[in-house]
């Protein structure tokens, strides 16, 4: 397993962060279809990766209504020093009207629900899981600091923000004094470049890292699914997800995902996952697991190194038009040197 660093913060995360979407959730009527793992096969999934080097875990506490959280919690009873634990909050946990957002109230009570159900001190990654209009950042900013003050939390981050919310938020922190945003966790796949227009520069520039979720695009980069039809109900199931993606491209990028996955004679879904561990502002790569030997396979892609050539046809295959003001930009530096005389 190879590690990198955690944004400016010292501390160094395996490139591959076991998601834990699967665990818990058995009577849930989403859970279950995602993975509905019980106790036995949550410490199955969670002793193979840590086996494997894995060290960064990442869980929520609106996943299986906080089954997986408490699920986590037991079977890391004894390796709970081995792993930087990452949760998040934001969503809606409860039908009270304050069960949900980014409020000063709701902040305090999901940090200490979750740390009751993980059956720790404290978290090592705490992060806000979605924007909260309704609630001033610096609100927010202002609770999760006192928590990192009080030892309750080491480091905070945020997911699914766009490139501005995350720089006003990190303006606000530099201006008050308050904990900074050291991650971002983004969706980012073959199937879905967007975060590479806005995202991944000011990531770059700020020293931000950057966990990826859904590098399979909802499984459907696995590789089981193509124009042909699907070949099992993981697939289908795949194919239902939120996850928006423009189908025949989609169907594009998996033939040649096969084919450079015939080229290396391992899986579509290793050569996914490597292209994203590939590319620039990417720290870990988030997966989850119903299966040990899907899990096996998927921590196989760090020791897959694709060729000029292999990430060339992807590139080609999955690439967007240039954004603007990107082009534009582009287009001013060309002169920017000095002429030769």
């Amino acid at each position: 397993m190879k590690f990198r660093p955690l944004g400016r913060t010292g501390v160094y995360v395996s490139e591959i962060c076991l998601g834990t979407m699967t665990f818990g959730g058995a009577g849930h009527p989403v859970y279950r279809m995602v993975g509905g793992l019980g106790l036995e096969e949550t410490g199955q999934i969670v002793g193979t990766a840590l086996d494997a080097g894995v060290n960064f875990i990442d869980t929520a506490d609106v996943y299986a209504d906080g089954e997986s959280e408490t699920l986590l919690g037991r079977v890391l009873k004894d390796r709970r020093d081995d792993v930087v634990l990452a949760t998040k909050l934001a969503a809606r946990v409860g039908p009270g009207p304050n069960d949900v957002g980014l409020s000063r109230l709701h902040v305090m009570r999901a940090l200490e629900d979750s740390l009751r159900r993980l059956r720790t001190d404290h978290i090592d990654l705490y992060q806000i899981h979605n924007i909260d209009p309704r609630t001033p950042v610096e609100e927010t900013l202002r609770a999760l600091d006192d928590a990192v003050r009080q030892g309750k939390i080491r480091y905070i981050g945020c997911s699914n923000h766009a490139a501005w919310e995350v720089t006003k938020a990190l303006g606000v922190s530099a201006a008050r004094g308050l904990a900074e945003f050291v991650s971002v966790q983004a969706y980012y796949s073959l199937a879905g470049r967007d975060v590479e227009r806005e995202l991944v520069p000011m990531l770059r520039s700020e020293d931000l890292a950057l966990m990826v979720w859904s590098p399979l695009a909802g499984g459907l980069l696995s590789g089981k699914s193509d124009r042909d039809g699907t070949s099992d109900e993981g697939a289908r199931h795949a194919q239902s997800q939120f996850v928006p993606v423009d189908r025949e491209k989609a169907y594009d990028i998996i033939d040649a995902l096969k084919a450079v996955a015939a080229r290396h004679e391992v899986s579509a879904a290793r050569v996914a996952l490597a292209w994203v561990l590939a590319r620039p502002a990417v720290t870990s790569v988030i997966i989850g697991a119903r299966r040990v030997g899907q899990l096996t396979d998927n921590l196989a892609a760090t020791d897959l190194t694709l060729t000029a050539e292999d990430l060339a046809q992807l590139d080609e295959v999955s690439g967007e038009p240039t954004p603007y003001p990107t082009w534009v930009q582009q287009f001013g530096q060309q002169n920017r040197l000095p002429q030769q005389v």
